[in-house]
């Protein structure tokens, strides 16, 4: 056999393992960087509902506490006390801490809504409290504020998703035609 003859397989079963290592390696890279994808936006998708769901409860407390003090109709009203005020002291401090996780999570437009959204939710807070506030708007005002900006944040943590289109098909005017207080709670 000639020497020709004998490097020829040689050399195939070399540049087989190569090519074989080469795109072994491809894969495992690809299915890494996919692994990775998924596990950061399970991450992401856990600190948008997590801070969505914190900033709902205090806006729920602090519509309470106003119609406790007769700024908007509804039921429920509460008393502004010690315990309740302990109570949001600890819920505020959940949220603002899901708002530091969300920062290193989430993208820029969506932690630039939940700014947004703070400082709707601290105005909602300043009124439900009697505290001064500039602007002048009533609490229907501020929550009507807080809402828009609330679904802002949700829309723009649903573009970071990766979820097409609107949350809701058609827009659905608030309060709902059968309540008959005129509260804005929801």
């Amino acid at each position: 056999m000639s020497l020709t003859g004998q490097i020829l397989p040689l050399a195939g079963v070399v540049i087989g393992a190569v090519l074989s290592f080469l795109v072994t390696g491809l894969n495992e890279r690809t299915r890494w960087r996919r692994q990775q994808a998924v596990r950061w936006d399970e991450a992401r998708l856990a600190a948008y509902v997590e801070y969505a769901h914190a900033v709902k409860e205090l806006a729920a407390r602090y519509q309470r506490i106003a119609v406790g003090r007769g700024l908007t109709a509804g039921s429920l009203p509460l008393e502004l006390t010690g315990e309740v005020l302990d109570g949001i002291r600890a819920a505020d401090s959940h949220r603002s801490a899901l708002s530091d996780k969300l920062e290193l999570l989430g993208d820029t437009a969506a932690n630039t809504a939940a700014k947004r959204l703070n400082h709707c939710l601290w105005h909602l807070e300043y009124l439900a409290q009697g505290l001064p506030t500039a602007g002048g708007q009533d609490w229907d005002q501020a929550y009507a504020e807080f809402r828009a900006a609330r679904r802002q944040y949700l829309d723009h943590a649903r573009a970071s998703l990766g979820v097409d289109g609107p949350a809701v098909g058609e827009a659905a005017a608030w309060p709902p035609a059968w309540r008959t207080d005129g509260s804005p709670a929801g």
